[in-house]
């Protein structure tokens, strides 16, 4: 088994770090355009985050399963060397551009992600306000697995996929210099994702790179200021029912369908999809 480090382990005290100054910026320099942070829904995203540490803990066992069993089974291997790491972390990255793509148009992948996506504010903390179900995306990276790709491997590049993004979650950083803007995902491009307005909503899903955006025709630069949250949002800092809402309206959801038909539906259209509506096509409210 290839011998990587735990690349989120090592990097918890710099998340603390950060968020502290962080904090301390908007006590110095307030920008009263910038929704800085707020206590309540502060200790809802540091909750979520270790709710998400202790869940991810048992959904890992039967996925390290499945991905043992598929990597026992391929012929083919790829080694862990200085040169194919870089090609390792660029492949998790496209399969997570889809991932992420998916969980934003499947209503039953949605109840997932969009725990991510239930805050008004938009800061570092924001990038801890993880989901407790997060055992809807390893059926992306089966590929990967066949490809050949140690299981191990496959960790470490979604953990140093994971790690990169926390810094993205702040407003407290402009455009950088374009060359960076056009190649990977930015504050300013994620600010755009995490936005609730229309022309903003299912854009920029990119980990690391922003190139798979450009290249499958979901990004969309960030022009005017994002309002965040979502197109409904939540009345609760209970983080159990952040961590359920949508589960529980898919729920009621089934209950009260017509038929089997709708209730598949309610599970694999986009998120807001009701009988008797067009399909929600990507970029526009639920």
């Amino acid at each position: 088994m290839p011998n990587l480090p735990d690349v989120v382990l090592w990097s918890i005290p710099a998340f603390v770090l950060l968020t502290v100054v962080e904090l301390v910026s908007y006590r110095f320099h307030p920008d009263e355009e910038e929704q800085g942070y707020a206590a309540r829904d502060t200790g809802t995203s540091l909750g979520m985050g270790l709710g998400s540490l202790l869940f991810d803990a048992g959904w890992k066992i039967p996925i390290l399963a499945v991905y043992s069993a598929l990597y026992e089974l391929t012929p083919l291997r790829v080694p862990v060397l200085w040169w194919t790491v870089p090609l390792m972390l660029l492949a998790q990255d496209f399969c997570y551009y889809w991932a992420h793509r998916g969980h934003h148009v499947i209503r039953i992948l949605w109840a997932c992600h969009v725990v991510h996506h239930s805050s008004r504010h938009y800061n570092l903390s924001t990038a801890l306000r993880q989901p407790w179900t997060g055992a809807t995306s390893w059926v992306f990276y089966l590929p990967m697995i066949a490809a050949g790709v140690h299981p191990a491997a496959l960790a470490f590049c979604s953990s140093v996929n994971l790690v990169y993004q926390f810094w993205i979650h702040t407003e407290r950083i402009d455009r950088l210099p374009r060359p960076v803007e056009f190649l990977f995902n930015t504050p300013s491009h994620h600010r755009v994702h995490h936005a609730s307005q229309g022309g903003y909503l299912d854009r920029n899903f990119g980990g690391i790179l922003i190139v798979f955006d450009r290249l499958f025709g979901s990004f969309t630069p960030e022009t005017t200021r994002p309002v965040y949250g979502l197109t409904k949002n939540l009345d609760t800092y209970n983080p159990l029912r952040v961590a359920t809402h949508e589960y529980v309206s898919i729920a009621r959801d089934l209950a009260g369908a017509a038929g089997w038909g709708d209730r598949v539906r309610h599970l694999i259209k986009g998120p807001g999809w009701q009988p008797g509506t067009a399909d929600r096509p990507e970029g526009t409210p639920a």
